[in-house]
């Protein structure tokens, strides 16, 4: 029994190979590497800075809270040198309203859609299947869409255990599937609709900025979607990217057998925090010149 526990809480670091490809179409580079500052520099109130960030510490940490969560928990972080840090992360979960962003970017990857402008109307379904995790809007999208569409689009995305459903809320992911999908999100929209869908998965109405959002470190923006369903005790999920000038990260944290949503959203954000505890002090090679950058989508 001490065995299956034990392997219960591994923790799964992974160097994703290709994810570097995935993020940037270029070769991963090669994590930062010294000394953190001085104490000297500390005393005279100059930023202290962190050249190389603990991951692997911050996965323990956030698996052994997630262990002592009612129900089970999932978590998958790509860091900004697209290496994976994750627990439980082939897990597979029924989506509920995750799946939503999916749906979006299916439907602005049509060959009849991602050259030209959206309609009013066509802003009309999107707006509220994201902003507002409109359950009617989704069901026509889903009907553009398709099961074909969401498989088309997790290929592309390098998703690996996806499963598409005709009831969209059925179909089933995986936490390391949904950061690699986040991961990929700037470059999976096509270019004439990427700032429109990127300001509405910014700007989820506030009653669902609950978990997650409240959990990151300041100064990141988050591009975000949840889902959640009570169904023998709650599903509750959120995945997101999170950009700060041209740097990024990408994750998600999936929850089934929550008590209640509001659990649910509580493990979520216990997750996110320890996992990014202190990261605004991380600085990588030629961060300050991306932050001082033009946001690119």
């Amino acid at each position: 029994m001490r065995a299956m526990a034990q392997e219960r809480i591994r923790i799964e670091i992974v160097a994703a190979i290709g994810l570097a490809a995935l993020l940037a179409g270029a070769p991963l580079a090669s994590p930062p590497t010294g000394s953190a500052a001085s104490t000297a520099a500390a005393a005279a109130g100059k930023r202290v800075t962190v050249k190389r960030f603990p991951w692997e510490k911050r996965t323990r940490d956030a698996a052994r809270f997630a262990e002592r969560r009612t129900g089970s928990v999932s978590f998958a972080l790509i860091d900004e040198f697209g290496r994976m840090h994750a627990h439980n992360r082939g897990t597979r979960y029924s989506a509920a309203s995750l799946v939503k962003a999916m749906l979006l970017v299916a439907y602005l990857r049509r060959g009849d859609v991602k050259g030209r402008r959206l309609s009013a109307e066509e802003e009309g379904t999107l707006g509220p299947m994201i902003r507002s995790s409109d359950n009617d809007a989704a069901d026509a999208v889903m009907a553009q869409v398709g099961t074909g569409g969401l498989a088309r689009l997790a290929r592309r995305a390098g998703m690996r255990r996806f499963v598409p459903d005709e009831v969209w809320g059925g179909s089933q992911v995986t936490a390391r599937d949904q950061a690699v999908f986040f991961a990929r999100l700037r470059r999976l929209i096509p270019r004439q609709h990427r700032t429109y869908a990127l300001t509405l998965l910014s700007s989820i109405r506030s009653d669902q900025r609950w978990g997650l959002p409240r959990a990151v470190p300041a100064g990141w923006r988050v591009h975000f979607k949840g889902g959640w369903f009570p169904s023998g005790g709650w599903r509750v999920h959120q995945a997101a990217l999170l950009t700060r000038g041209r740097r990024q990260l990408a994750l998600a944290v999936l929850t089934q057998g929550d008590p209640t949503l509001g659990y649910g959203a509580a493990t979520i954000a216990g997750v996110v925090r320890r996992l990014t505890r202190g990261y605004n002090r991380f600085d990588p090679p030629g961060s300050r010149k991306k932050e001082s950058g033009k946001q690119r989508h």
